[in-house]
């Protein structure tokens, strides 16, 4: 799994025409990016032309793996495809906008000074269109997640906060339960955070954790 001549033939079976053998090679390749993503860096222009493949599963799979890859990006190759990678969430597709709007968290997590131009791209999801309203409502229910996860980096908290709270009443009731939850972490972490009423929208900032309540 540590070997370079590995990583190299896993993108080589990309191309192939057997379905087994390219869908194999993605899964493979996200485990890979997972563990040792230093070995897929030098092969990062690959997984930027995933994300405009006609297939979608690869496409869902470039995705997750150039958010990993954020965190060896030491050439910081992520800022020139900033946009093109979170353009998705805009839609038409929910699925490949949930695997962006998830790896935003992770990007966000490996670069903190992105964290507030993530949480601007994330909460486009309010106004995107996609195949039904249903399959907004569930992009949403990934965004309030993903927003869970770096919400101590950002600096400026109120739009977030208030699209959780939009959100409390979403006519998808396990979306709704995700805002609900989301603003009674936050608002329980304010309370110990030591700023109590001094910043009734950062809450706290940057005294607590992600809120991870999956």
């Amino acid at each position: 799994m540590k070997s370079p001549g590995f990583s190299e033939e896993l993108t080589r079976g990309l191309d192939s025409d057997k379905a087994s053998i390219k869908f194999g090679c993605i899964k493979a390749l996200r485990i890979v990016s997972e563990g040792h993503p230093r070995l897929l860096y030098p092969q990062f222009d690959l997984f930027v032309r995933l994300l405009d493949h006609e297939n979608k599963i690869l496409q869902w799979g470039g995705a997750f793996v150039l958010s990993q890859l954020a965190r060896v990006d030491g050439d910081d190759k992520f800022a020139a495809i900033f946009d093109k990678y979170f353009s998705a969430i805009a839609g038409p597709t929910m699925i490949t906008a949930a695997s962006v709007i998830r790896g935003g968290a992770r990007i966000a997590l490996a670069k903190p000074h992105l964290a507030d131009r993530i949480a601007a791209q994330v909460l486009k999801v309010a106004q995107a269109r996609y195949q039904t309203p249903e399959c907004r409502n569930v992009a949403i229910g990934h965004a309030i997640l993903a927003l869970g996860d770096f919400f101590d980096l950002l600096n400026n908290r109120r739009p977030v906060l208030q699209f959780a709270r939009r959100q409390t009443k979403n006519s998808r009731p396990a979306t709704r339960k995700k805002a609900e939850q989301f603003l009674k972490r936050a608002q329980g972490r304010a309370k110990t955070s030591g700023n109590r009423g001094a910043d009734p929208e950062g809450l706290g900032h940057p005294c607590f954790g992600p809120l991870r309540f999956r």
